[in-house]
C-alpha cells in the first residue's frame, strides 16, 4: 500500500493463498477501503497460488476465493487457462482498484495452451463460454473449468460450460442467458459449499431466474 500511495503500481505473490491470512486487516480494512474512505488509490494486485492437488498439505492447499468475496471495494480474479491468465492479469495491473488474482496450483504444469505474443488485455467482469449445449449449464472458474471440460469430453453431454473468469465483479448476465438456455444448473468449486461463492450464485439464480428453472439448482463442492 505504501507504494501506491508514492505513486507505484505494487504487484505482490503471496507464496500460497492460505498465507494471506497474515494480511487480512490491511486487505480488508485498508485497500478495500482506501479509495472510498480517504479518496486514496490501492494500485495493488495480489498474486494468490491456491487449491489442492499438488501434494502440499493442509496449510498449502485451500482455495479460499470466498473470504474476500464479500467485501465491497476488491476485484477477485480467477483464470483457468494460460492466454486468459496473461489478459486477465494484464486488466488487473492497468486496473486502479485493488484486485486479488488467484491461480490455482495444479493448473501450473497441466494446463497448456498457445498464449498471444505482444500486449492485451481481457475485461475482468466478462465469463467465457467454454462449450455451448442445451441441457445442462455448468457455472464454475479456475480448476473446476478443466473437471467439467474432462467430464464433457467422456460422457458426451450437451453441456453450456460457462467459465466466470472472475468472481467479483461478476457476469450475471452470462450466468441469467445460461440458465435460461438450460433450464438446469450445476455450479461447480473447489471450495467448501458453506458461504461459497457457488452458494451466493444459486441465491442469485433463485432469486432472479427461478421462472426459467426446470429442477433445484445443484452446487458441487468440498
Amino acid at each position: 500500500m505504501g507504494l501506491s500511495i508514492a505513486g507505484m503500481k505494487a504487484v505482490v505473490e503471496m507464496q500460497f493463498a492460505d498465507f494471506v491470512s497474515s494480511g487480512f486487516n490491511p486487505i480488508v480494512n485498508y485497500l478495500a477501503k482506501s479509495y472510498y474512505r480517504w479518496n486514496q488509490k490501492a494500485d495493488i494486485v495480489v498474486r494468490m497460488p491456491c487449491g489442492a492437488g499438488v501434494g502440499a498439505g493442509p496449510f498449502h492447499s485451500q482455495t479460499n476465493e470466498a473470504w474476500f468475496y464479500t467485501i465491497p471495494g476488491l476485484k477477485i480474479v480467477y483464470p483457468a487457462f494460460p492466454a486468459d491468465a496473461k489478459g486477465l492479469l494484464t486488466a488487473s495491473i492497468e486496473n486502479p482498484n485493488p484486485v486479488l488474482f488467484f491461480e490455482h496450483k495444479a493448473l501450473y504444469r497441466s494446463v497448456y495452451g498457445d498464449v498471444p505474443h505482444g500486449y492485451y488485455n481481457l475485461p475482468l467482469g466478462k465469463a467465457a463460454t467454454i462449450n455451448h449445449g442445451n441441457d445442462l449449464s455448468i457455472i464454475t472458474y479456475g480448476a473446476g473449468v478443466h473437471w467439467a471440460k474432462q467430464l464433457i469430453d467422456e460422457m458426451h453431454f450437451d453441456i453450456d460450460l460457462i467459465d466466470l473468469r472472475t468472481l467479483a465483479p461478476l457476469d450475471t448476465e452470462s450466468i441469467k442467458a445460461s440458465v435460461r438456455k438450460t433450464g438446469k444448473v450445476i455450479i461447480l468449486t473447489e471450495d467448501n459449499l458453506t458461504g461459497s461463492v457457488a452458494a451466493d450464485i444459486a441465491g442469485f439464480i433463485g432469486e432472479e431466474c427461478f421462472e426459467y428453472l426446470d429442477a433445484p439448482i445443484r452446487r458441487v463442492g468440498s
